[in-house]
């Protein structure tokens, strides 16, 4: 193959190449771009592998960090549950001491010792044998739910006997006197009535079962009814606490004192200042949360507020 060169001021030139010449150079021309076309091609197909790669390896770590996550806030909640149950078991002994302490001290001051009344003996129990239900079936590990269940069959079994030891304790003046009448102020309002209501700190609808009389600080808090005292002291939710059992199933609790002015085993009566007003405790300001019960069961106060002191 000739190639022909054509200059305007100088003579043409021609060239003459070769047919192995020319398919060199035709490899050369094409094969050359091709072969750039596909190195980048490869080139690409790699980078594009590591990049996929990188990806998917940074989504497994985000995973993998996000069940740690997910793990180490479980394990958050569930330390949290065992504090807050440790707590309450720890209230409930304290509860079953003092009312132990509480019930040797009545049985010696009715002069009963060696009687049917022993707070230092464990309680007698027996009953078929039932089965359990499943573990899954339960809501608290197998020795925390035995200790509940303990604690609260000792609890009742100490509330009964200081339930009869205290109507052994009065005449027949105090058995009148036993039972709850009037309000637990000498001055103040109703600020709060029984049953539901809009709860002051989250504004939800919670049930309230007390009443609550508002006043200034420092006013004096009465007993409804003669009995004697069975809690003196802080309780959760409820601050100072004074409770006093009356007999017959009946009990009165007067809530959030700024202090109390009596202690547990005290016998009182009907009228008697057993602490003065506060605001301790889950309380918005200076009031007596005022509740009874009875036979364990919260009941409404109002009636017993209406009826007339003797």
């Amino acid at each position: 193959m000739k190639l022909i060169f054509v200059h305007k001021t100088a003579a043409s030139r021609t060239l003459e190449i070769g047919r192995w010449s020319w398919a060199a150079l035709s490899v050369i021309c094409i094969g050359l771009p091709l072969g750039l076309m596909a190195m980048g091609y490869e080139l690409g197909q790699r980078q594009g592998a590591a990049i996929a790669q990188e990806a998917r390896l940074s989504e497994a770590e985000l995973n993998a960090s996000r069940r740690a996550g997910d793990l180490a806030q479980l394990s958050a909640d569930a330390r949290r549950k065992l504090e807050a149950m440790t707590r309450k078991l720890a209230e409930l002994q304290v509860r079953v001491t003092r009312l132990d302490a509480l019930g040797t001290h009545l049985t010696a001051l009715a002069g009963l010792e060696g009687g049917e009344f022993n707070f230092a003996a464990e309680p007698a129990l027996g009953g078929p044998m039932m089965p359990l239900l499943p573990e899954s079936q339960t809501s608290l590990p197998a020795p925390l739910k035995d200790a509940f269940d303990g604690l609260s069959v000792a609890l009742s079994d100490r509330e009964m006997q200081l339930d009869i030891l205290a109507g052994l304790l009065f005449d027949a003046e105090a058995q009148t006197e036993a039972i709850p009448a009037g309000r637990p102020v000498l001055s103040g309002w109703l600020s709060s009535a029984y049953g539901s209501r809009t709860d002051p700190f989250t504004g939800k609808r919670a049930w309230h079962q007390g009443i609550d009389f508002a006043g200034a600080e420092g006013d004096h808090i009465i007993a409804v009814a003669s009995g004697v005292v069975s809690w003196s002291g802080e309780r959760t939710g409820y601050g100072t606490l004074v409770e006093i059992a009356h007999g017959d199933g009946l009990i009165t609790r007067y809530a959030h004192n700024r202090e109390n002015r009596v202690e547990v085993g005290d016998l009182v009566r009907q009228g008697d200042v057993i602490a003065l007003m506060g605001n301790s405790g889950r309380s918005t300001g200076p009031h007596v949360h005022f509740e009874i019960f009875k036979h364990g069961r919260a009941v409404d106060p109002s009636s017993y507020v209406r009826r007339t002191l003797r």
